[in-house]
């Protein structure tokens, strides 16, 4: 008899267990707001010759991200920005702070996302042997990110990246990055997020402590001339899990920081690679359609997507890469027509 009720009180306990977690579970949905409709402005050299904002909001975009680049040379410690006003107008804090002001008198909500190009390599590359030398480059790093965290604050910026693609920074290193997100959170009160790159953003130990599960998704998808739609959404099932899996895991939405597609032969695979023989490549319009609207038809109504950026919008046709027509940017091409049909729906 004492054996059976202790059985009893085993299953109930159980029982009340699997309950409490399921409420915990249902207690803890993923706060998701209205999906952004972003694009990612290319800074341009000199001051804007007429607003480029209503010609964003015709797309039916509603966010721009401001991308003021600085550089670290492969083995030196340290971040460079506008030493000398060497910077582009757009890069520089007056250019800066000018097209966050444009954008807000039109309605455009702000991503600020400062971001570090390394010459010869990519952010992933970025690594250092000696720990003085990782040292170095972390405190040049958060000189330069809570500058644009001050920016952030006084006008008001809905949105702050604090990185994009550290690959091996934000693994072998998540201290730093969680101490860093602490000092920026005690000048800045909007929303944080961090923009890893599609095959780091798994082992990122620190979403926790940020608002969105950043994800630059230019994932490998189907490596033909011209995929379909449908071949690319299918190609997206294994991706589309793994980022739910994510969203689910650390209870936040996931946001696109960036995402899109070269207009030639075979975008639907390793842009990063296409990029170095682009002037060789075919234009192909058709091919950068499908994989927009592929990836907009996948993750559009998804509980867990927040939305994205798209990689990326020249203001006023003016920018520094010299092959347009094959560039990411939809401007003028069929795959401007795509976005505008999903960025202009509900």
């Amino acid at each position: 008899m004492l054996h059976r009720t202790f059985l009893l009180l085993s299953l109930a306990l159980l029982l009340f267990g699997c309950e409490q977690s399921v409420m915990h579970a249902q207690s803890n949905p993923i706060k998701k707001s209205s999906i952004i409709r972003g694009l990612s402005f290319v800074a341009p050299p000199k001051p804007f010759p007429k607003n480029p904002m209503p010609a964003i909001q015709e797309v039916g975009a509603d966010w721009i991200a401001v991308i003021p680049f600085a550089y670290t040379r492969l083995g030196e410690p340290t971040v460079h920005y506008n030493k000398q006003k060497w910077q582009w107008w757009g890069e520089r804090p007056e250019g800066c702070e000018e097209t966050i002001l444009k954008a807000q008198a039109t309605g455009i909500k702000i991503m600020l996302k400062p971001q570090v190009y390394i010459p010869g390599s990519w952010p992933g590359g970025l690594d250092f042997e000696q720990e003085e030398d990782w040292k170095a480059w972390e405190i040049s790093y958060e000189k330069y990110m809570l500058a644009f965290a001050k920016m952030a604050e006084t006008h008001q910026v809905e949105l702050f990246c604090i990185g994009t693609e550290f690959k091996q920074s934000s693994i072998k290193r998540p201290h730093f990055w969680r101490q860093l997100i602490q000092k920026i959170r005690a000048q800045y009160s909007g929303q944080l997020t961090y923009a890893a790159n599609w095959d780091e953003y798994q082992e990122v130990e620190f979403w926790d402590k940020l608002d969105f599960i950043g994800v630059d998704a230019y994932f490998p998808l189907v490596q033909k001339k011209t995929a379909t739609v449908n071949q690319i959404a299918k190609a997206w099932k294994k991706p589309q899990q793994e980022i739910k899996a994510i969203a689910e895991k650390f209870s936040k939405p996931v946001l696109f920081t960036e995402f899109g597609y070269l207009s030639v032969d075979g975008c639907t695979y390793n842009n990063w690679e296409l990029e170095g023989k682009v002037k060789s490549l075919s234009v192909n319009e058709q091919a950068q359609a499908n994989a927009l609207e592929a990836l907009f038809q996948v993750f559009w109504s998804e509980p867990y997507w927040q939305g994205g950026f798209l990689w990326k919008w020249f203001p006023n046709g003016e920018g520094h890469e010299g092959y347009v027509h094959k560039d990411y940017t939809p401007q003028g091409k069929i795959a401007e027509e795509t976005l505008t049909n999903w960025y202009s729906s509900e």
